[in-house]
């Protein structure tokens, strides 16, 4: 199809959604733990760069499933790929506020060993934080901000105020610190949409199955997570476990995206493996881009587990009859998707023109 037809099916898509309007901006701060290149954290990018009507105004990076450095260089490298080095990527926080990993190997002698643990993940791609691989997809020759992360988030707000949404596609220590900063944050902001928290989910996955309640961008930063899911946002939007693992990047939905002759899809194909995993962060970012993708969500007050036991990290949850005098936020906490209209909405997105773009070097390094 071509591009002027892209831009049609996306633009109806949004509309169709009740999302947008002509006349509307939506302003989002991408927080994210920029692993890549591929991968769930880098599609959930994309997905909000592709959407009209969108303007992002600038990625933070915080260190999660890979380490901050490396990951703001994978952030760099794909606005330079699709054509967007308009886009500040800000370097926030590189260590969780209180969580360390030696501590957490003792704490695993303990309680039992934790299967994913992003940066810290032992295996034979992982590395020491100092330590920055090559770039499968090349160095970028773009800078990042001198700015850090947690002035960046209070000045945005503070620029457009009540109208910047936080997406949080990792652990949330940018945040935390952003509201040590400033208290008014939260409430300056049109509301913090984030992958996160996990309530009961339906799945065999040995990781899921042996402790329910853990998810990794809560875990990571529990300390972290507890200061920003009290503090006072106008909304807060949960895409937990319980709908992320309904959900998968199949092989149909990629050979779709790689028919297409633009940088955004050619970068998903190059970089991306069907069935690798659940879309956990492209569903929090495509969900807020349409909020009919989600068929059903729960109410809850949600906190996390602070006490340094069995249970660290781990999501807490409430309805309002049992709720604790002391508590977190009200959280729409989402928990089923129609997985065929996401599907659908997934590669409309993707394989549409990108706004704003120039230069994109993606086509160019193809051979590569």
């Amino acid at each position: 199809m071509s591009s002027i037809g892209n831009v049609v099916r996306i633009g109806a898509a949004l509309l169709s959604a009740g999302v947008v309007h002509a006349q509307d901006i939506r302003y989002v701060v991408i927080d994210q733990d920029a692993a890549g290149p591929g991968g769930t954290d880098m599609a959930s990018i994309l997905l909000l760069l592709q959407a009209p009507h969108v303007e992002t105004l600038g990625i933070t990076v915080v260190t999660g499933d890979a380490w901050r450095d490396e990951e703001v260089l994978h952030a760099l490298r794909l606005l330079e790929l699709i054509g967007r080095t308009d886009i500040p990527v800000v370097p926030g926080a590189a260590l969780p506020l209180v969580r360390r990993q030696h501590e957490t190997q003792l704490w695993e002698q303990l309680y039992g060993r934790v299967v994913y643990q992003g940066a810290w993940t032992p295996g034979p791609r992982s590395h020491a934080q100092s330590e920055i691989p090559p770039l499968r997809e090349g160095k970028p020759q773009k800078q990042p901000s001198s700015e850090d992360a947690a002035h960046f988030l209070v000045r945005m707000v503070h620029e457009h105020p009540h109208e910047v949404t936080i997406y949080e596609g990792g652990p949330m220590t940018n945040l935390a610190l952003a509201l040590g900063l400033d208290p008014h944050l939260a409430e300056l902001s049109n509301g913090l949409v984030f992958m996160g928290g996990s309530l009961n989910p339906q799945s065999e996955d040995p990781e899921i199955v042996n402790d329910p309640r853990r998810e990794f961008n809560l875990w990571f930063d529990p300390e972290a997570a507890h200061i920003v899911l009290r503090a006072p946002w106008p909304s807060i939007v949960s895409t937990t476990v319980d709908v992320s693992v309904k959900t998968q990047l199949t092989a149909q939905m990629l050979q779709d995206i790689a028919k297409v002759q633009t940088p955004v899809a050619q970068y998903i194909a190059k970089y991306s493996e069907p069935q690798h995993s659940y879309l956990w962060d492209e569903l929090a970012a495509a969900a807020w881009l349409d909020t009919g993708l989600i068929t059903r969500e729960k109410q809850v007050y949600m906190d996390v587990n602070v006490d340094h036991g069995a249970g660290y990290g781990d999501t807490l949850t409430w309805s309002d009859e049992v709720k604790p005098s002391a508590h977190g936020r009200l959280v729409h906490a989402q928990i089923d998707v129609d997985m065929p209209r996401f599907a659908k909405f997934f590669v409309q997105v993707l394989t549409a023109p990108t706004p704003h773009a120039r230069n994109p070097l993606m086509l160019q390094t193809a051979g590569n």
